[in-house]
């Protein structure tokens, strides 16, 4: 009865810790240029430049040092990583509304990157403590924290922009972070047996050891391709709702909204679908919620109107709460708990890659076609990741022919 209560406690914790960090990472998103503009004299060129590199620049750090944050988790605890993570987050944040010059700003976005890990240690820590026949609703309860977290933070970063100024907003989320470290100290229970670095498997042997390597690895590109489809379409949001509008009307709100409206859909629908996946098997959600997705953003590309566009993107919110918990409950389910940290690591490092290169691939696309065409590149990327992972979950979905 004690182990239940924890494991419930401690995912309604790491669930708000998810949330706010997710808010944290995109909070400032909206008016990223705006800001930057302020520290300088620049032309339009270069503060694109500077832009872009602002942005990227926080998840290509998180992508590289992941795995090393993962390795300390399995040797020391995933819970003192979280803390580590948000007390990192709660100093680089405050430290960005303080900033006087570009390069500063980069340095501090940078290191915020550094300090990352609060979410795939919570993760690890939820899967570990969850009993095997609840895990798909855990998993799925805590996912939509980050995915929420992160589509309503532009919105929620916006209002407090242009209410208090740029600058109030890194505060706030500085503060979030450091209610996050305190709430996660006290309220979070972790049992963890530290292991020697000496004993710590290498990472080769990790995925030698696992019963479907080849399982896990298409969950890494899955979690790519998820985050990038969702960050896709962040440089041409506010673009397309203004060409829909015909350029008249609250752009700028009506985006916004447009922008938050998979994460107020993902937030309902995601434990009920984790649910399913404890009764059916994740990796037939999985499945179907990638060609769900994939006939979600076809249809995208044809829109004639604001509404039709915002009827797809609550669609998308489905999608995505079978996606993501679909994905974490596997890992969790074929994945020694001994190499939770590294695994799920691992697996941020991808979605960190895939934050960089959805923007990237959305941008390029509509300067060469136009908004319409993210869309359908989108689509084309889902359609590929159900092909890949129709096969790698062959040996799950038929086990008898893989005895055979």
């Amino acid at each position: 009865m004690q182990k239940m209560t924890t494991w419930r406690q401690n995912l309604a914790v790491l669930w708000a810790g998810n949330f706010m960090t997710g808010m944290g990472f995109s909070m400032t998103m909206p008016f990223l240029p705006l800001f930057i503009k302020t520290l300088g004299d620049f032309s339009k060129s270069e503060l694109t430049l500077l832009s872009g590199t602002a942005f990227a620049i926080t998840f290509l750090v998180k992508a590289i040092v992941s795995p090393f944050w993962g390795r300390l988790a399995d040797a020391h605890g995933r819970k003192i990583m979280c803390l580590r993570a948000a007390l990192g987050m709660t100093f680089t944040i405050t430290a960005c509304g303080m900033v006087q010059g570009i390069v500063s700003l980069i340095i501090l976005r940078a290191l915020q990157g550094g300090f990352s890990g609060y979410i795939n240690n919570a993760n690890a820590i939820v899967a570990a403590a969850a009993p095997r026949e609840h895990s798909g609703q855990a998993m799925g309860t805590l996912a939509t924290g980050n995915v929420v977290g992160t589509l309503l933070g532009p919105l929620l970063g916006g209002v407090i922009a242009g209410t208090f100024g740029y600058r109030s907003t890194f505060f706030v989320t500085g503060a979030l972070m450091a209610i996050v470290f305190v709430a996660t100290l006290l309220l979070v229970h972790e049992q963890f047996t530290p292991i020697a670095p000496a004993d710590l498997l290498p990472t080769k042997q990790i995925f030698q050891r696992l019963h479907y390597p080849q399982l896990i690895i298409g969950m890494f590109i899955t979690t790519l391709i998820i985050q990038a489809a969702n960050m896709s379409v962040t440089p041409i949001i506010s673009l397309f709702v203004g060409e829909l509008l015909h350029q008249h009307g609250p752009i700028a709100m009506v985006s916004g909204v447009i922008a938050a409206l998979p994460g107020v859909v993902t937030l309902i629908s995601a434990p009920s679908l984790g649910a399913l996946s404890d009764r059916v098997g994740p990796e037939k959600v999985l499945l179907v919620g990638l060609l769900f997705a994939t006939l979600v953003f076809i249809p995208m590309s044809f829109v004639q109107n604001i509404w039709q566009l915002g009827f797809l993107r609550l669609l998308v919110g489905v999608s995505d709460a079978a996606l993501l918990p679909a994905v974490q409950t596997i890992m969790t389910q074929h994945v020694p708990q001994s190499v939770f940290g590294r695994i799920f690591s691992y697996n941020q490092s991808f979605q960190a890659i895939g934050s960089v290169i959805g923007p990237m691939l959305g941008a390029v696309i509509s300067g060469q076609f136009d908004y319409r065409g993210v869309f359908v590149m989108t689509a084309i990327l889902l359609l590929i990741n159900l092909i890949v992972i129709h096969f790698a979950s062959r040996p799950l979905l038929h086990p008898t022919e893989n005895e055979a």
